[in-house]
């Protein structure tokens, strides 16, 4: 998954991530640990967390919960772009339909799931599985291989923040 986004961004291309709850909070995390800073000062990299609460609250209202994420894709989702979705159930109606749209729209897909992996195992390009029966321990074993890629992605592309 760290060379597929390191891929992504060496291309001028983008990260969008989005999950619910929690999982929406570690999306945020994930992206502003590219957009600010992981461990040392470089320049930022483009991923972005679908997690504004107007657009949420408009299209909740408009068109329905479950299309919160796949109007984010169809507004920002490129070609060559990756979507990732974390949902630790699998079952995330607004995932699942995100997961669609980018599918469709030609963006590699990345999934973070959880329990048995629910309707979306399989549905991914690349897919994380934590076996895990909680909430909470899934979404810590989620976060950890999030910064373990954060890690990756920037020893591959800024080699010199990690000399020494």
């Amino acid at each position: 998954i760290s060379e597929v986004i390191i891929d992504c961004f060496k291309n001028d291309k983008n990260v969008i991530i989005c999950g619910n709850g929690g999982s929406l909070c570690d999306a945020m995390h994930f992206a502003e640990e590219f957009t600010g800073r992981f461990r040392k000062d470089r320049k930022p990299l483009p991923v972005i967390a679908l997690s504004d609460p107007s657009h949420m609250s408009c299209v909740g209202n408009d068109y329905g919960f479950e299309d919160i994420f796949s109007r984010g894709i169809q507004a920002y989702g490129k070609k060559g772009d990756i979507f990732m979705g974390l949902s630790t159930s699998g079952n995330s109606k607004n995932i699942i339909k995100a997961n669609d749209v980018a599918t469709q729209l030609g963006l590699t897909t990345i999934l973070f799931l959880g329990k048995n992996g629910g309707q979306l195992l399989n549905n991914g390009m690349h897919e994380i599985i934590v076996p895990g029966i909680t909430t909470d321990r899934i979404q810590e074993v989620h976060m950890t291989i999030l910064h373990i890629i954060i890690e990756c992605v920037e020893k591959e592309l800024f080699p010199e923040l990690y000399q020494g």
